[in-house]
């Protein structure tokens, strides 16, 4: 770690490696929430934390700028947990380990936390700076943003006193987002009915699907990546048709703002028909590679022989769930009629899982029109209705629409092109921020979405950029010498 520690901005790379040290997963925070109480104390500045963990730690301006109007720098503390198969961590209790690879930092197996990580560290190294000058300041840092935004839902009013606001959760270095998709979640759970004995003259195997980027749910599902889910189910669907498959279990992805990246099941297949069975897929693996030669080169499809399973699905519902399966929508849904190239509508196939006897089938949908959001939605929960499956929507989160007349962008566009000599793009983002929930509670923040470029966010191929880290410093450095 101590290579990273020589980086440049050296203060913001400083605090990203004291972040890497402390266990922050989604709905567990409670270790960042304290180190941020903590940290704010020994930089002697006005710390507090609301009832839900959020913590605001506020900065007096320099001499002469008293004035200004008070800016908010915003990042949320909680990181997506996601590793490799083949990786040994626990992310209540383990350090996560980064590298520099190249122009990159990553980290060893597991997604590294640059979101939002560095968007807080950004948000210390301005707190801790003796030398910058600027108006009054305040940073927020909201708990629970990955899978819920509960954090931003449950900030009060008059908790925060800033009139702009800059959401450090960006991903792409030059380009500012002022706008976001609204998104809810739908979740189908079955009980699980079994075989009362199990088939005759059939063999055990084990199905995986690997290899693929996977990705995060908003911002890369226009990207045409692979989903495990749906590539696992389409064998097990004309494997059903052909070879008479039984299903034992399956399991693939995890959050429900990734696109799956691998998945499993255990089948049985009749001893006739195994010779059929492997030559079939050989044959999909091959299609895979093909149909997904651009996007994820390295999948794969393995098939193994495993021990018997003691039970396996009933023969109705299996059939139901791989129908289900097939027809619940993923994807791009529509694209937007205002933005060009801008994603309006989509949904995310996110993960299904046995769990206690039961099946959970977990989805995600976005859209920055709210009654195509809510349309998705209904296809969704139809879907899955019609197999008898019970169905909860989760209350979901608005869009933040686009203010073009924005102050704080303008100010900002001006900084950039000062120190950069061209101009950032402006743009919406179909992923989902919390800036939308601010709008509701501070209805008059302007506000602007920025940060360094990430790439393979909520996925172990997590990677940060370097030198856009320092373009992003020098930035906010300059937007805060500006009067306001």
């Amino acid at each position: 770690m101590d290579e990273i520690l020589k980086l440049e901005p050296q203060s913001v790379f400083y605090y990203f490696n004291e972040i890497c040290k402390v266990p922050r997963p989604s709905k567990k925070e409670e270790k960042i929430v304290a180190w941020l109480m903590e940290t704010g104390k020994k930089l002697d500045l006005p710390t507090k934390c609301d009832k839900i963990g959020n913590v605001l730690i506020s900065k007096p301006a320099t001499k002469g700028r008293e004035h200004d109007i008070p800016v908010i720098f915003q990042s949320h503390v909680d990181m997506v947990c996601e590793k490799n198969n083949d990786t040994v961590f626990d992310f209540d209790t383990d350090a996560i380990q980064p590298y520099i690879d190249g122009g990159w930092l990553k980290a060893r197996g597991t997604t590294l936390g640059a979101d939002d990580g560095i968007g807080m560290a950004l948000a210390l190294a301005i707190l801790a700076a003796k030398d910058l000058e600027h108006g009054p300041v305040e940073c927020l840092f909201t708990v629970d943003e990955e899978t819920g935004l509960s954090g931003a839902f449950a900030l009060e009013s008059g908790f925060m006193t800033g009139k702009m606001l800059i959401n450090l959760d960006s991903e792409d270095e030059g380009e500012f987002f002022i706008g976001c998709a609204g998104g809810k979640d739908t979740t189908a759970t079955l009980d699980c009915e079994y075989e009362e004995t199990l088939p005759n003259n059939y063999s055990a195997f084990k199905l995986t699907i690997r290899g693929l980027q996977g990705g995060h749910s908003g911002d890369d599902i226009n990207k045409g990546r692979g989903n495990a889910v749906k590539l696992l189910n389409r064998i097990l669907w004309n494997s059903y048709q052909n070879h008479d498959l039984f299903l034992a279990d399956i399991n693939s992805g995890n959050l429900r703002n990734a696109i799956p990246r691998e998945g499993e099941a255990i089948i049985l297949i009749p001893e006739e028909k195994i010779a059929d069975f492997k030559e079939y897929i050989v044959e999909m693996a091959q299609t895979y590679k093909e149909e997904l030669r651009v996007t994820d080169p390295n999948v794969e499809v393995v098939i193994e022989e495993t021990a018997m399973p003691k039970k396996v699905l009933s023969e109705g519902l299996q059939t139901d769930i791989m129908n289900a399966l097939y027809v619940c929508p993923h994807g791009v849904l529509a694209m937007s009629q205002d933005i060009p190239g801008f994603v309006e509508t989509s949904s995310n196939l996110a993960s299904i899982k046995i769990i206690e006897e039961k099946i959970v089938i977990t989805t995600s949908q976005r859209s920055s029109v709210e009654s195509r959001k809510q349309s998705v939605v209904d296809r969704v929960s139809a879907t899955f209705y019609m197999i008898g499956a019970q169905v909860e929507n989760s209350d979901g989160y608005p869009g933040w629409t686009p203010n073009p007349d924005s102050q704080v962008l303008k100010l900002l566009e001006k900084a950039y092109e000062k120190l950069f000599n061209k101009k950032p793009a402006v743009k919406a983002i179909h992923a989902g921020l919390e800036c939308g929930l601010f709008s509701q509670k501070y209805p008059d923040l302007d506000m602007v979405s920025i940060g360094p470029t990430l790439r393979g966010v909520h996925s172990p191929d997590e990677k940060l950029e370097i030198t856009t880290v320092k373009m992003c410093w020098d930035l906010l450095v300059e937007f805060l010498k500006m009067k306001k």
